[in-house]
C-alpha cells in the first residue's frame, strides 16, 4: 500500500509540474475574427506563422484543432498551415444574445505533446429584422389621463446584437401621442407611448397607430405592429403590486407544473374597476414557453424543464389590469439553482490504437473532460487503474494525455483495456467511464528457443536414402513474421565430416533426413549444430546440438585372423603324442566388425578327421584335446571350425585347421600331402608311383634309424653328465608358437624331466599349466615325480 501511495504521489507531482510548465508556455491565446455567414473554406489565419513553427511541422507533429462545443467548425490544412472555416457560422445560433460571441478552440500537437489556446470572434452582420410578437396590440387609456403620461408598449425582438440590433422606435404621425425609446438595464430597448394632450372619449374613442422598430444596420432593417388605442371611461385607481419586485430560486430539476410563486396586486376601486387580472408583459418566447400565470390568482407555474447550463435566470414583468383598463407592473426574477444532473463528459481527441513494445514513453491518447454543472457539481477528478503501466497527465483546460510509463512487453501482455473514470464532486457524485483498447505491436526482441538444448537421434545403419531420422523444434515468443522460424545446418568444425552429404533439414518444419545409406562400421556417431532463425528485421537466431548415433545391423560376418586362410600353404599345428587330455592345440582368433551382440562370437567344431579327439571351446575358440592320444591315432588330422556371431539373423565363417601328431618337438616337420586328385591317374603312372613309394619308404626307414641313433647317443651323453637336455637350435618356424606373443591369448609352460636313478633319460611330453593353477600344478608334479632332476620352462 505504501508503494502504491508513493507512486500515486509521484504521478500527482509529475502532473502538477507538467501542468505548470504547459500553462506558462503560451499564457495568452491566439485571437482571430471572422464575420458570420462567411462561406465555408474561407481563410481564417496562418497557424504556422502565428505559432512560430517551422514549415511542415504541423504535419510532422500531427496537429489538430478542437472546439470547446465538440463541433468541428474549423479545418486545419497541415501541409500549408492554413486555418479555414469548415462551415458557415451563424452567430445567433452559436451565441444568441451574448456579445461578444467567441468560439474557443485548442490546437494541440503530438510527438511531443504541445497545446495552444485560440479564440475566434464571430462578428455580427445585420441579417435579422426586428420582429414584434404580435401583429397588433391593444392599449386601453382612461379619458381623464393627463398629458405626459407614459404607457409601456410591447417591445420588438432583434436577434442581431450591437449596432445591428434594435436601436429605436417610431410611431405614425398624430396629434395626441409620440413614442419614447427607453433603455433597460439589460441593454434592451422598450417603447413607451407618451400622451401629448388631453383625451376626449366623446370626440375620438379609438386611435389606430403604426409602431415601427428600427435597427442600426446599414441599410437599417425594421419591423412594424398596429397599435389600437381605446379611450376608456374614467377609472380613478390603477392596480398596485404588493411587492414591486419578486425574487425566487428554483432547482433546475423541479418537476413540470410545479408552482413557482404567486404575485398579488390590489385595486382600491370598486366593482369592475377593482377586479384585477394578471398576465405576462413584454415576455419573450422563451419565457412564455417556460412559465405560465393564472390570470385570476397570479400563480406562476413551470411549463417545461429548467436547465441551469442553458439559462441561469429569468427576468419577466407581470402586468395587473383592472376592469377599467388601468394596469400596474411588477418585476419577477427567477434564479435557477444548479443541481448535479449532468455526468462528466469525456471526448477523445487523439487515440493511438497500437504501440510498438520497445517504444519509450509514448502518448497513447489525448482527451478532454467536461461537466456542464457549476460549482462543486462541475469540478472533476480523472483516474485510471493503478496496476497499468500508463500515466494520466493533466495539461490545461481539462485536457489530459494518457502516456506509457516506459517500454512495454508484448510477450507479457499484448493488449490493454484501459478504463478512464471521470468523477465530479457534486452530491450525489456522478461519474463517467470510458474504455479504450491499446494493442502492443510486436518487435523482434526474442530469439527462437529450441525445445531441447541437444538432441540425440538413433538411426539404424544401412538406411534408405532420404529417410526421416528425426526432428528439431524451436519456438519464438514474438508474433507474425517475427515468430516464423526457419531451420538450417550450421557449418561443422570437423574437416573430416562431410555433413552436407550425410543429412539435410527441412527449413520450415525442422525435419532431418539422411541423404545416403550410413555405415555403422565406418561412422558410428557424428555431431552437428542446427540453427533456428526468425524472419524479423534484424533476424535473431539460436542453435542446438544434434548427435546422430548409428545403431548396428548384423551386416558383417566374422573374420578369422588366425589361422590365415588365404596363404599359399596351409598352416599346420604340431601336437606331441604324449599330450594329455585338455591340452591346447591352437586357438582360432576371429573378429566381427559389428558391435554389441552382433559381435559376440561363438565357436563350434563342425567336422573332424577323427571325431571325439578334439574339442573347441565355444567362447574363446581354443582347440584342445578331448582325450589322451594313442598310437592308433592317425598322424594327420583336419578340423573344420565354425565361427558364428549372435546377430539376427546370425552370420558365420569357417576355418580349416591341420594338426600333425609328432613324437617330440625334434621330429622333423612332415607336411600334409596335397589333396588327392579327384580322378585316378592313368595306368601308365602306376609303375612310377610304386617306385616312388618304395624310394620314400626306404628313405623314411633310413631317417628313422638315423634319428634313433642320434637320440640314443645324446641320451647316453646326457645320462653320463646327469642332466636333462633339449635339442639345440631354434624350433622350426612352422611349429606352434607358445610364447604368448602370437595368436594365442595366454602363456603356456612345458617341462622336460629325466629320472635320476636310471641311466636312460625320459622325455616328458608337454602339459599345459594354466596361470591360475600354476602354483598348485607345480607342487603336485614335484610330489608325483620326486626323481625329476631338471625342469625346463618355455614361455
Amino acid at each position: 500500500m505504501e508503494k502504491l501511495e508513493r507512486i500515486h504521489q509521484n504521478r500527482q507531482v509529475m502532473a502538477f509540474i507538467l501542468t505548470v510548465f504547459l500553462s506558462q508556455v503560451y499564457p495568452e491565446p491566439i485571437r482571430y475574427s471572422v464575420l458570420e455567414e462567411t462561406e465555408s473554406g474561407s481563410f481564417v489565419a496562418h497557424l504556422t506563422k502565428d505559432l512560430g513553427l517551422g514549415t511542415g511541422e504541423l504535419a510532422a507533429r500531427s496537429a489538430r484543432v478542437v472546439s470547446d462545443d465538440d463541433k468541428q467548425h474549423l479545418l486545419l490544412e497541415r501541409q500549408t498551415g492554413n486555418l479555414l472555416l469548415r462551415e458557415k457560422l451563424d452567430r445567433e445560433e452559436l451565441c444568441g444574445p451574448i456579445e461578444p460571441c467567441v468560439l474557443h478552440f485548442q490546437v494541440f500537437l503530438e510527438m511531443p505533446v504541445q497545446f495552444f489556446q485560440g479564440e475566434l470572434s464571430i462578428q455580427d452582420i445585420n441579417d435579422h429584422s426586428p420582429v414584434f410578437p404580435d401583429s397588433e396590440m391593444l392599449l386601453k387609456i382612461p379619458e381623464n389621463s393627463q398629458p405626459g403620461t407614459l404607457f409601456p408598449l410591447i417591445s420588438a425582438q432583434d436577434l442581431d446584437v450591437g449596432s445591428n440590433g434594435l436601436q429605436h422606435y417610431t410611431i405614425s404621425p398624430n396629434s395626441h401621442f409620440h413614442i419614447l425609446t427607453r433603455n433597460h438595464s439589460e441593454g434592451k430597448k422598450y417603447p413607451d407611448l407618451v400622451q401629448d394632450k388631453a383625451l376626449d372619449r366623446e370626440e375620438q374613442a379609438e386611435f389606430s397607430l403604426t409602431l415601427m422598430a428600427l435597427d442600426g444596420g446599414s441599410p437599417p432593417r425594421s419591423g412594424m405592429v398596429m397599435v389600437r388605442i381605446l379611450i376608456m371611461d374614467v377609472n380613478d385607481n390603477a392596480p398596485e403590486f404588493v411587492h414591486t419586485s419578486y425574487e425566487v430560486q428554483v432547482l433546475e430539476n423541479c418537476p413540470i407544473d410545479s408552482p413557482i410563486l404567486s404575485v398579488l396586486a390590489r385595486d382600491v376601486d370598486a366593482g369592475n374597476f377593482g377586479s384585477v387580472s394578471y398576465g405576462l408583459f413584454q415576455a419573450s418566447d422563451e419565457i412564455k414557453q417556460t412559465f405560465s400565470i393564472n390570470e385570476a390568482t397570479g400563480e406562476i407555474r413551470l411549463k417545461k424543464k429548467l436547465d441551469f447550463e442553458k439559462i441561469k435566470s429569468y427576468h419577466m414583468e407581470i402586468e395587473a389590469t383592472d376592469g377599467g383598463g388601468l394596469s400596474g407592473k411588477g418585476a419577477v426574477i427567477i434564479e435557477v439553482v444548479d443541481v448535479n444532473d449532468n455526468a462528466p463528459e469525456l471526448t477523445l481527441s487523439s487515440l493511438t490504437s497500437s504501440i510498438p513494445e520497445n517504444a519509450p514513453e509514448t502518448v497513447v491518447s489525448i482527451f478532454r473532460i467536461r461537466d456542464r454543472d457549476s460549482g462543486d457539481n462541475g469540478k472533476m477528478s480523472c483516474s485510471i487503474p493503478d496496476n497499468l503501466p500508463f500515466i494520466l497527465n493533466p495539461t490545461f483546460k481539462n485536457f489530459y494525455t494518457l502516456v506509457t510509463e516506459g517500454a512495454l512487453d508484448r510477450e507479457s501482455q499484448a493488449e490493454y483495456n484501459i478504463t478512464i473514470t471521470v468523477t465530479d464532486l457534486g452530491t450525489p457524485r456522478l461519474k463517467t467511464e470510458h474504455s479504450i483498447t491499446v494493442q502492443v505491436s510486436d518487435v523482434n526482441d526474442n530469439a527462437p528457443a529450441f525445445t531441447q538444448s541437444s538432441y540425440t537421434l538413433f538411426v539404424r545403419e544401412n538406411n534408405s536414402p532420404a529417410l526421416h531420422i528425426g526432428s528439431v523444434s524451436a519456438t519464438d515468443r514474438d508474433s507474425g513474421t517475427n515468430a516464423q522460424v526457419t531451420y538450417s545446418l550450421l557449418p561443422t568444425h570437423d574437416p573430416h565430416l562431410a555433413l552436407a552429404s550425410l543429412v539435410s533439414i527441412n527449413a520450415d518444419s525442422g525435419h532431418l533426413f539422411a541423404l545416403r545409406s550410413l555405415d555403422y562400421e565406418a561412422l558410428r556417431a557424428f555431431e552437428f549444430r542446427v540453427g533456428a532463425a526468425d524472419r524479423g528485421s534484424p533476424a535473431l537466431s539460436s542453435d542446438a546440438l544434434v548427435r546422430v548415433v548409428l545403431v548396428d545391423d548384423n551386416d558383417n560376418a566374422p573374420f578369422v585372423l588366425y589361422p590365415l586362410q588365404n596363404g599359399s600353404a596351409p598352416c599346420t599345428e604340431l601336437l606331441p603324442r604324449q599330450a594329455e587330455a585338455g591340452s591346447l592345440v591352437t586357438k582360432v582368433v576371429a573378429v566381427d566388425g559389428d558391435s554389441g551382440q552382433n559381435a559376440w562370437l561363438s565357436y563350434q567344431l563342425l567336422k573332424a578327421t577323427e571325431p571325439g579327439l578334439f574339442g573347441v571351446w565355444a567362447h574363446n575358440g581354443e582347440v584342445r584335446t578331448a582325450r589322451l592320444l594313442s598310437e592308433r591315432d592317425a598322424a594327420r588330422h583336419r578340423l573344420l571350425v565354425l565361427v558364428k556371431d549372435n546377430g539376427e539373423p546370425p552370420l558365420s565363417a569357417t576355418v580349416t585347421l591341420h594338426v600333425l601328431l609328432v613324437d617330440g618337438f625334434s621330429q622333423p616337420y612332415l607336411p600334409l600331402p596335397e589333396a588327392a586328385p579327384e580322378r585316378a591317374q592313368a595306368d601308365s603312372l602306376t609303375v612310377y608311383l610304386v617306385i616312388a613309394l618304395a624310394s620314400v619308404t626306404s628313405l623314411f626307414l633310413f631317417s628313422v634309424l638315423l634319428l634313433v641313433a642320434v637320440r640314443l647317443c645324446r641320451r647316453r651323453r646326457a645320462a653320463s653328465e646327469g642332466r636333462c637336455s633339449v635339442p639345440g637350435g631354434r624350433f622350426p618356424g612352422h611349429l606352434v608358437d607358445v610364447s604368448g606373443t602370437g595368436t594365442l591369448s595366454q602363456s603356456y609352460q612345458y617341462e622336460v624331466c629325466l629320472k635320476g636313478h636310471s641311466g636312460t633319460g625320459e622325455f616328458k611330453f608337454p602339459k599345459p599349466i594354466f596361470p591360475n593353477l600354476l602354483v598348485q600344478d607345480t607342487g603336485r608334479e614335484a610330489k608325483d615325480n620326486p626323481n625329476c632332476s631338471n625342469r625346463f620352462v618355455f614361455n
